[in-house]
């Protein structure tokens, strides 16, 4: 019976959490006074920043057992895996615009700062490295 390992979240996906963060409170500060609803813009603001903050935790873990894979199943895995993150934003912007309870542009922006975590990583990092010496 294989043992299963326990790994340990790296580094880089704690600086994408912090860079999320970052500029989840960056749009937060200044774009909520430019809106008409504050309450529907900071609440999916703030669900598109944890939808992107589970997607890079669900990249990071499909990446794990991907490199333990041959080429052709981690192909399959990446493929599938990665389907299923679209699907599921896909979903989750399609609730938010027939539902209303937040607003689903706010929600993207939200999801967009895992690309912003990701550009500023190399920033987010030597700030990190240096608050710990």
């Amino acid at each position: 019976m294989e043992k299963k390992r326990k790994t340990e979240i790296p580094e880089t996906l704690k600086e994408l959490f912090t860079g999320i963060l970052a500029a989840l409170f960056l749009f937060q500060v200044t774009i909520v006074w430019l809106v008409k609803d504050r309450f529907s813009y900071s609440l999916g603001l703030w669900i598109g920043g944890m939808l992107a903050a589970a997607l890079a935790w669900h990249m990071w873990k499909t990446l794990d057992q991907a490199l333990s894979m041959g080429e052709t199943g981690a192909q399959k895995l990446m493929r599938r895996q990665s389907a299923i993150r679209y699907g599921l934003m896909v979903v989750i912007l399609g609730i938010l615009t027939v539902t209303e309870a937040a607003n689903p542009l706010a929600a993207f922006l939200g999801i967009m700062t895992l690309k912003v975590a990701a550009y500023l990583q190399p920033i987010t990092h030597n700030v990190i490295f240096r608050l710990r010496r």
